[in-house]
């Protein structure tokens, strides 16, 4: 066989058990399936967070200083990096809310939805 002691791991034909287990792990996360962005939970995160100071519908007022959601994600329609960067790191103002990854992926889907379809 072509098992020796290498350290304290074995190795198998020069390849390291360490780094085969690690690559077998990475290949099992990334096999997994992605937890997808849910419009809805994005648009509660939205009611409970941002409805406060921003307009998120055509039937609601805001504060003059905050910028509207559906004007947000018309400037920012598509700039997936802006919008988590924003959702990450707000800006006085705006309080630092904490989101989690999934909250932030479901509330760019939700934005998403009101941003018109851009024309090719």
């Amino acid at each position: 066989m072509c098992h020796k002691q290498v350290g304290s791991f074995r190795s198998y034909k020069g390849v390291s058990m360490k780094f085969l287990l690690t690559a077998a792990l990475a290949g099992a996360v990334l096999a997994s399936p992605a937890y997808a962005a849910d419009v809805e939970a994005g648009h509660a995160v939205v009611q409970r967070w941002c409805s406060n100071c921003h307009v998120t519908s055509e039937a609601q007022r805001g504060q003059d200083t905050a910028p509207t959601l559906p004007d947000i994600a018309q400037r920012h329609a598509g700039d997936q990096t802006w919008l988590r960067a924003w959702l990450t790191s707000p800006h006085p103002p705006m309080p630092n809310l904490n989101l989690s990854r999934q909250e932030i992926d479901d509330v760019i889907a939700y934005l998403a939805t009101l941003a018109p379809a851009q024309k090719k």
